[in-house]
């Protein structure tokens, strides 16, 4: 098969029922899609090796899992080298408290989500980590007072 399949209706149907629930057997989602378990499956697979579905993940809860606390951290850096970029970037990524770093077009130049038990370890972290990364000029700490989607 190609690489460059389109991706169908059935296709969406299996996609959003895995994201709904990974564990789900074959037969079980052949049997939600409308399917027979052989072909369910030469899909699944299919949508595996083509990439669009990247891997199956446990979904934690973040309050039961110690990080309930939960910052949207807007970053800035002071100069936009690629040597600063990168250094930047391997450091961030490198915090175990920040589950999402992204790189946007104009400012801030970054975003990171941070989960931590409480507000006392967010500003611990801020102070001692956030802060101190390669090329820091400016960290604006957004808190979520609640999760709606994602």
């Amino acid at each position: 098969m190609s690489n460059n399949h389109a991706v169908d209706d059935l296709d969406r149907a299996i996609i959003a029922e895995l994201q709904n629930d990974a564990r789900l057997s074959n037969t079980e989602l052949a049997r939600r899609v409308g399917l027979t378990p052989a072909p369910c499956l030469r899909r699944v697979q299919r949508l595996e090796r083509e990439g669009v579905i990247e891997g199956y993940h446990a979904a934690l809860n973040p309050k039961a899992a110690g990080k309930g606390f939960e910052v949207i951290v807007a970053v800035d850096i002071a100069v936009n080298n690629t040597a600063t970029v990168q250094d930047f970037e391997a450091a961030a990524v490198a915090v175990p408290e920040v589950t999402e770093v992204r790189r946007m077009f104009g400012q801030p130049d970054y975003y990171l989500r941070v989960q931590v038990a409480d507000g006392e370890a967010y500003e611990a972290l801020s102070i001692s980590t956030l802060s101190q990364l390669p090329a820091v000029s400016r960290v604006l700490s957004h808190q979520t007072m609640r999760r709606l989607k994602g």
